[in-house]
């Protein structure tokens, strides 16, 4: 199974732009739109890193991240939030072993070092 990129992100033109993104640079991506199809996809995929939004229908980003982590301790996963503010939820996350929370809108050059920083395997050509 090659290795993956799990976007979970209910913006459709942030969604395009991450995969656009990532698979210029050769890495492998799936997503998902909501938190409960962000765990589905990550128990199907077993991705290196998962960039998930914090607010989003069904399950929110630290709903699927408690998920997520049941699934698998030592999953890698950012959440990225709209809210300039660290919350009470992501301080939790971060105790929890979430790896950091990212303000949005995430850098182009950000996004390509968290992917390089967690993932090994590239689309081979």
């Amino acid at each position: 199974m090659e290795e993956v990129i799990l976007i979970v992100e209910d913006d459709e033109d942030l969604v395009e732009i991450y995969k656009e993104i990532l698979e210029l640079h050769e890495f492998n991506v799936v997503i998902a739109s909501n938190g409960e199809e962000g765990v589905k996809k990550f128990r199907e995929n077993k991705p290196s890193l998962v960039i998930m939004d914090g607010d989003m229908p069904i399950l929110d980003g630290y709903q699927a991240f408690k998920q997520i982590k049941k699934i698998d301790a030592n999953a890698n996963v950012i959440i990225i939030t709209g809210f300039s503010e660290v919350s009470v939820k992501s301080k939790e996350a971060i105790k929890e072993g979430l790896i950091k929370v990212i303000s949005k809108p995430l850098g182009i050059d950000e996004l390509l070092a968290l992917a390089k920083k967690y993932s090994v395997i590239k689309v081979e050509k």
